[in-house]
């Protein structure tokens, strides 16, 4: 993958947890920047550190699966893609929360990190260098979702769901070229 691909999954991955971002600046009393680079770090910590666990996991099974990678990619990237896009379209309506407590941050970092999980899983099938494309994701989202703190403080529920289906569409785009490569259909 190049470093355009990994920008892009990086921040397609990011909306999740910039979704989540963009509540908790509506919730968060007295918000500052020690509050929005809290929430940061825990997002891009966990966005960080599950491709690296995904990819322990495909490696282990890299060999077995080798001729139909692809189409695990494309089907992981797909699902997930399909998801946020679905969660984005639904416009389900979250009840706000202040707390910036370890056990409710490590939960919400979870939470919006497995997808990362998966897409570390497509890395051992893509033979991607997983340090640098986490450390990449994992700064993206620091980033986006110190943004989405102050996104949400002023702009509210207004783009909340428009990043989540965003960033599912980048996810979508993504496994799409990929399996059009792996079937040759698309050279680049």
């Amino acid at each position: 993958m190049s470093l355009w691909e990994i920008l892009l999954l990086g921040l397609g991955l990011a909306m999740d947890a910039f979704a989540v971002s963009v509540c908790k600046g509506m919730a968060v009393k007295d918000l500052n920047f020690k509050k929005a680079l809290i929430v940061g770090l825990w997002f891009g910590i966990a966005q960080a550190v599950m491709p690296m666990l995904g990819y322990a996991l495909g490696v282990q099974f890299r060999e077995i699966i080798e001729s139909f990678d692809h189409w695990i990619a494309f089907g992981l990237l797909l699902f997930i893609g399909g998801k946020m896009i679905f969660e984005g379209i639904r416009n389900k309506e979250e009840g706000e929360d202040d707390s910036l407590r370890f056990s409710k941050m490590f939960l919400l970092a979870v939470a919006t990190s497995i997808d990362a999980l998966a897409v570390g899983i497509t890395f051992a099938f893509l033979q991607v260098e997983v340090f640098s494309a986490s450390a990449v994701i994992g700064v993206l989202t620091l980033a986006c979702c110190v943004g989405g703190c102050y996104v949400g403080r002023f702009f509210g529920d207004k783009l909340k769901n428009k990043a989540e289906i965003a960033g599912g569409v980048v996810l979508v785009l993504i496994g799409v070229k990929i399996l059009l490569e792996h079937l040759g259909i698309l050279v680049l």
